[in-house]
């Protein structure tokens, strides 16, 4: 699958749960849901400024938040991702896009 239709899918869900959170608030959010939001936070960041630091202001806790979720919903790429050290995330983050997007879009 074509990283842009990935980068396609994240921003079309990620609108929709940013509808969802905007209008329920976050504790609304399910894992999967909370999961694609830290992402798309991530996500974010990395493609507008180049690191993690916009995520990081959009959802403070974003690190935390998508391995829980992750371990939730059983997900090892995401919780191995989304457990590493800030840098090394940032440093690794292309190089696991498709594989966190797979395992989210099959959830």
């Amino acid at each position: 699958m074509p990283e842009d239709d990935d980068e396609t899918w994240l921003l079309d869900e990620g609108d929709r749960i940013i509808e969802r959170k905007a209008a329920e608030g976050y504790s609304s959010l399910n894992p999967r849901e909370r999961l694609i939001y830290c992402l798309w936070a991530a996500d974010y960041g990395m493609r507008n400024a180049g690191d993690l630091s916009p995520a990081a202001d959009l959802h403070p806790t974003f690190l935390r938040d998508g391995q829980s979720a992750a371990q939730e919903l059983g997900l090892p790429r995401s919780t191995a991702a989304f457990s590493l050290p800030h840098k090394e995330l940032e440093e690794r983050y292309f190089d696991l896009f498709d594989g966190i997007v797979a395992e989210l879009r099959a959830a």
